[in-house]
């Protein structure tokens, strides 16, 4: 699990749109990468169109969105289509990425434990390191919440 201050873990994952994104390679730009449980139902939609919305605002700051989730880029792009959504999505189909950072965490829904992806976002500055982490995340206002971090570093 990442720690604040400490290098993020670096990845290469397949995105929608076809083609790769690596998170050194964005150096020395903000990134924002945050984890969310599944394409296209309602609390991971809002999350996205609001990081849509808000995307001139973070580029603005010299930052860079990416969402990521288990779905495969395939669902990514019919995801991306329907909304109009803009941030990169990437696909940690086999888990790692999201194992590195901590986010796959047992869950439980109407009394039945299960393991799935902990909604959570990670600001990492210009050099790679962990500057802010976000865990078990609420949807409403969490992007501005964001926004202000990336502004502030």
């Amino acid at each position: 699990m990442p720690t604040i201050g400490n290098p993020a873990p670096d990845f290469t994952l397949p995105r929608d749109g076809e083609g790769s994104v690596t998170l050194s390679q964005l150096r020395p730009a903000k990134v924002v990468v945050y984890f969310y449980p599944k394409d296209d139902t309602s609390g991971c939609t809002l999350e996205a169109q609001e990081f849509t919305a808000r995307l001139a605002d973070f580029t603005d700051a010299g930052a860079t969105v990416i969402g990521i989730s288990k779905d495969s880029v395939k669902s990514h792009d019919k995801f991306c289509k329907k909304y109009g959504l803009g941030i990169i999505l990437a696909s940690d189909e086999n888990g790692t990425t999201c194992e590195d950072y901590g986010v796959w965490a047992e869950k439980s829904m109407y009394g039945k434990t299960y393991f799935g992806i902990e909604r959570s976002t990670f600001l990492v500055d210009g050099v790679g390191n962990l500057a802010q982490a976000w865990r078990k995340v609420s949807v409403k206002g969490h992007v501005d919440d964001v926004l202000a971090a990336v502004k502030a570093l």
